[in-house]
């Protein structure tokens, strides 16, 4: 974990994903098959990120509003 926290560190004030960050940081992405049960169209995205996997989106938003 901290070797991913230290690499984060570096890309801070990040103002555009670059193609050297994302493959720093994700491992890989995944998108679902689009659902469209609701009358809308919804499509999931994962991304797991190198060294600690994958991070739930709530806690990602969790640590943006604090």
């Amino acid at each position: 974990m901290e070797q991913f926290i230290q690499r984060v560190r570096k890309y801070e004030d990040l103002d555009e994903l670059t193609p050297y960050a994302l493959r720093e940081l994700v491992k890989a992405i995944y998108i679902e098959a689009p659902d469209k049960s609701s009358g809308k169209r919804h499509q999931g995205i994962r991304i797991s990120y190198d060294l600690v996997g994958f991070i739930p989106v709530e806690e990602l938003l969790k640590q943006e509003t604090a």
